[in-house]
């Protein structure tokens, strides 16, 4: 018998199953194809926690596999002696995930460890903010992100209020993977971990902190007092965790004009108004732009359902429509705007830094430079950025991190928190519609302003999906293909220098020196190539993708699109 049947026997008869969870299983009896797909894998716990879709079976999101990997934290945390400082816990709007945040506290509870869980939903980076400010040994947000409404996720913090890194990362994994027997995790009633001090509920006094902390992030109040009056604001949190915090913050500030669109109001896992909750789809933004040309907003912005990424439409006033912005211009927006700002008002710091990822904008480089801030590039995801942070304070404040993005929609402005915050995003980004509102611009005209200053720099992606076992070994065969056999041209640009991640090596192909990449092992490929331009692929690490990230340097917005289409063709082709 196949081991997938055989798991899916063991579910079916294990005692620690319910039984209303075991008439799921029943009800797919003879199903091969969902049989094998429930069962053919346990759900991994990786270093980004887990994400699955929602169900029953050891390769989904459900209360067995999220309190399996909650018992391998706590002990964990146990073996750290980290018991008596707690764990913060967030969750957000998505199915199942007020269930699954009470089952990860109750479980800790079970363990001895104190939780500090809200009260209501929270976006993930006031989750972050909240380890640190209460001094907690780990943090666990229940989401999933962007993801369609039937997947959900569990990611895990560190003391420093990051998602977890080596070597914690891979010891937690190895406690979670001990976990065999569903019988051996603990649990209590909420009743009783309250009384024993163990299950705390957090709130208002976690926002209050939160909102104070952004708003000491403002760099030009002066243009928010003079112009607030003026900027129109289209405002979504497309169904998640962003409304409340968005609408404190503006508020607070003297904003408005905000006009927040009403049928993505509320919190509803089901995102009924969008094929999925994902800022960087124009899609996700019909209601949104309908709403900017009724009201002729300024900025249409969207946070995805926990609020750790934006999306931003800008106003072209040539032809009144509006522009779609991409994370790298967002991100670059960003960062000039804050490095300017501080330069005329004399706060920019002589150890200033900024922090992007290997697959964000050249343009970042420049601007960093043109400033004199130190620039640091890291592997893609907002942690490992969270660690070089750590590494400045743990140097004696060696630099002073003034900004840090990545190209996948998600920044910080500070380091309040240690992960993406959509909510500041949109704080910052209002109020730079202020200052370039005072010089006659909207924030496409300070986009293209940039264009003319730096360059015009300008990055695609795309991603091919590949589902099932099936879909991971050719993803496998892909990567291995293209390391095994590196181009050396592509869209007739030659490749510099040949970056495998894996192996912690870059090759130039110029010199034949090998450099080590001073990073962590990572499933990623780099080709530097000339006159600016760049490509790199990896696997996604939470959704069956294979992803392709190009960026190139052109004369004109039409000579960069040109470029960059050139360079897509080649990398699907170069991909077969």
């Amino acid at each position: 018998m196949e081991e997938y049947k055989i798991k899916y026997e063991q579910w079916l008869n294990d005692p620690a199953i319910s039984e209303d969870d075991k008439q799921e299983l029943k009800s797919i009896s003879g199903n091969e194809k969902e049989i094998e797909d429930r069962f053919y894998k346990d759900l991994e716990f990786g270093t980004a926690g887990l994400r699955g879709v929602i169900g029953i079976g050891t390769n989904r999101m459900n209360t067995y596999t999220v309190t399996k990997a909650t018992q391998g934290l706590a002990n964990y945390i146990i073996k750290k002696g980290g018991q008596k400082r707690g764990v913060a816990i967030a969750y957000d709007s998505r199915r199942m995930s007020q269930e699954f945040s009470k089952e990860a506290a109750l479980c800790l509870n079970a363990n001895g460890i104190k939780t500090y869980r809200f009260d209501t939903l929270r976006p993930t980076p006031e989750l972050s903010f909240a380890v640190r400010e209460l001094g907690c040994i780990a943090g666990i947000v229940v989401t999933a992100s962007h993801n369609p409404p039937e997947y959900n996720g569990y990611k895990v913090y560190w003391e420093d209020g990051a998602q977890i890194v080596e070597p914690t990362d891979k010891e937690i994994i190895a406690e979670v993977n001990a976990v065999t027997d569903l019988s051996t995790i603990k649990t209590m009633e909420e009743e009783q971990a309250k009384s024993e001090g163990l299950y705390h509920t957090i709130g208002e006094e976690i926002d209050k902190r939160y909102i104070e902390e952004l708003k000491k992030l403002v760099v030009n109040q002066k243009a928010i007092d003079e112009t607030q009056k003026d900027i129109k604001i289209v405002y979504t949190p497309l169904h998640g965790t962003g409304n409340i915090p968005v609408q404190t913050i503006l508020k607070e500030l003297g904003f408005e004009n905000v006009y927040v669109v009403k049928e993505q109001a509320e919190p509803d896992g089901n995102f009924p108004t969008v094929d999925y909750p994902n800022p960087e789809d124009s899609k996700a933004f019909k209601l949104a732009l309908e709403l900017a040309k009724e009201k002729d907003a300024d900025i249409v912005l969207a946070n995805d359902p926990d609020a750790d990424r934006l999306g931003v439409y800008a106003k072209n006033q040539e032809t009144r429509e509006y522009v779609q912005f991409n994370g790298n211009m967002t991100g670059n927006l960003i960062a000039e705007y804050i490095l300017s700002q501080k330069q005329a008002n004399g706060t920019l710091p002589n150890n200033g830094a900024v922090i992007k990822t290997i697959v964000s904008s050249n343009l970042t480089d420049a601007i960093a430079k043109a400033y004199n801030v130190k620039l640091f590039s890291t592997l893609t995801g907002f942690k490992n950025i969270a660690k070089i942070i750590r590494g400045f304070e743990e140097n004696n404040n060696e630099y002073e991190c003034l900004y840090s993005y990545e190209e996948s929609y998600g920044c910080i402005i500070g380091t309040h928190a240690r992960d993406k915050d959509g909510i500041v995003a949109v704080m910052t980004l209002c109020e730079a519609a202020c200052y370039y509102k005072q010089k006659g611009m909207t924030l496409w005209d300070a986009m293209l302003a940039m264009y003319e200053k730096y360059g015009y720099y300008k990055e695609k992606q795309f991603s091919i999906t590949l589902k099932g076992s099936e879909g991971a070994e050719q993803i496998k065969q892909m990567m291995e293909k293209m390391r095994n056999q590196p181009a050396t041209e592509i869209a007739g640009e030659k490749v510099i220098s040949f970056g495998d991640y894996q192996v912690q090596n870059i090759h130039n192909n110029e010199t034949g020196e090998d450099t080590n990449t001073n990073l962590p092992k990572s499933n990623v490929l780099y080709f530097d190539l000339t006159n600016d331009s760049w490509c790199c692929v990896r696997p996604s690490g939470t959704e069956p993708k294979i992803k392709f990230y190009m960026g190139v340097k052109g004369t004109s917005i039409e000579d960069a699109d040109k470029k960059l289409e050139e360079i897509e063709t080649a990398m699907k082709e170069f991909a077969k």
